[in-house]
């Protein structure tokens, strides 16, 4: 969610197992085409994946429109986004009068690695299923939506955000999708026959972005800092880094930075791209490319140990039905994250009430471009 200070921004709600997630937008040009099939086609993406669990053989995520948009096109006021959670109906039998503790007993031994502890902690609950109904992944599937909605305004101005699965369990994966599928396959099957958890890294990446989207001015407007916030607001993310990232540390200055050409043709242009397409907080024309380190996900079926939050004896953990790995569905997460973002700069920097207007103002910076 964008800060108050943001012309596009977003406040979501709702629980892994409630009735359903819902998001308002706030802020979309008004006139802008919106195709619900598209929408749809990413949350089928994200429920896709080798490793995903049996809560995705009942969930069939659709997004409906509740408000903002009328004839297939937006109205420039809120947009509410609702997707129903089919398993509330299986959820909701086991469970006693609203604002009771579930009838089969609460949750009281916290997953190290979930927000379990910490979360009952803070907001001092004795349930800590009152924790993880929010925390759970499960409520990156309004998010994709949301990113859903903002990569379509930002391919209006001819840009691509695209992503996908690096690495899986330490192991860089070869070019050619079936090698691909074979080897994640097998990374899953190890995890899964072991009762345990994989991760990896996975890489976002943007082109058709000007220069001079963000900020070098204000630290809290840079354009690499609001990705890495938002990529890593995502369950399991650990660590981001754009271009050549970590890598940079270990090489001179005059093997990191990317040398500036011009000519009458292409204006100002480089031939390498290790700084990911972000200088000084700021979008320099290259492709924007960050990769993400996600972590294996903290519910195993062999669970680690912890500690009851009542008796205050050593436990294994509590184990809930979940994924084995989350790689691929996270990529399609990421990718969605980086299009709010940089659909928000879109907004702050060429803001009009209406997508006609917004576009006027982006061909004139175009020009100014061309002509600098």
């Amino acid at each position: 969610m964008g800060g108050v200070l943001d012309m596009l921004r977003y406040l979501s709600s709702g629980e892994s197992h409630g009735r359903g997630l819902t998001a308002i937008i706030e802020g979309l040009p008004s006139n802008m085409p919106i195709s619900i099939e598209a929408v749809d086609q990413m949350l089928f993406e994200r429920q896709q994946g080798k490793g995903r669990g049996g809560r995705m053989r009942i969930e069939k995520d659709s997004v409906e429109v509740l408000s903002g948009i009328r004839g297939g096109y937006t109205l420039g006021s809120p947009m509410c986004l609702f997707i129903q959670n089919r398993d509330w109906d299986n959820w909701k039998n086991i469970m006693k009068a609203e604002g009771e503790v579930p009838a089969e007993g609460s949750l009281k031994r916290p997953r190290p690695g979930h927000a379990d502890l910490a979360g009952a902690i803070k907001y001092n609950h004795r349930d800590i299923r009152n924790v993880l109904e929010r925390a759970s992944a499960r409520e990156t599937a309004i998010r994709t939506a949301v990113g859903a909605v903002a990569m379509q305004m930002i391919s209006f101005f001819g840009i691509d955000v695209d992503s996908s699965v690096i690495s899986v369990a330490g192991t860089l994966l070869p070019d050619g999708q079936n090698i691909r599928a074979r080897q994640m396959e097998e990374a899953v099957r190890a995890a899964r026959e072991a009762g345990d958890t994989v991760g990896g890294v996975l890489e976002v990446r943007v082109t058709g972005l000007p220069p001079g989207l963000g900020s070098y001015a204000h630290y809290d407007r840079r354009m690499d800092g609001r990705l890495a916030a938002a990529l890593m607001s995502i369950q399991g993310i650990k660590g981001v880094e754009f271009g050549l990232g970590f890598k940079a540390a270990e090489l001179f200055g005059s093997e990191v930075h990317d040398e500036i050409f011009y000519d009458n043709e292409n204006g100002y242009f480089r031939k390498t791209n290790n700084a990911g397409g972000v200088e000084g907080g700021v979008t320099n024309g290259s492709p924007l490319t960050v990769r993400c380190a996600l972590k294996p996900i903290p519910t195993l079926k062999k669970p680690v140990g912890s500690v009851d939050m009542d008796t205050k004896k050593a436990e294994k953990a509590g184990f809930e039905r979940s994924d084995v790995c989350v790689l691929e569905a996270a990529s399609v997460v990421a990718k969605a994250a980086a299009a709010w973002v940089i659909a928000v700069e879109f907004c702050e920097k060429f803001g009009g009430d209406s997508l006609g207007e917004m576009k006027a103002n982006y061909k004139n910076y175009v020009e100014y471009i061309r002509t600098t």
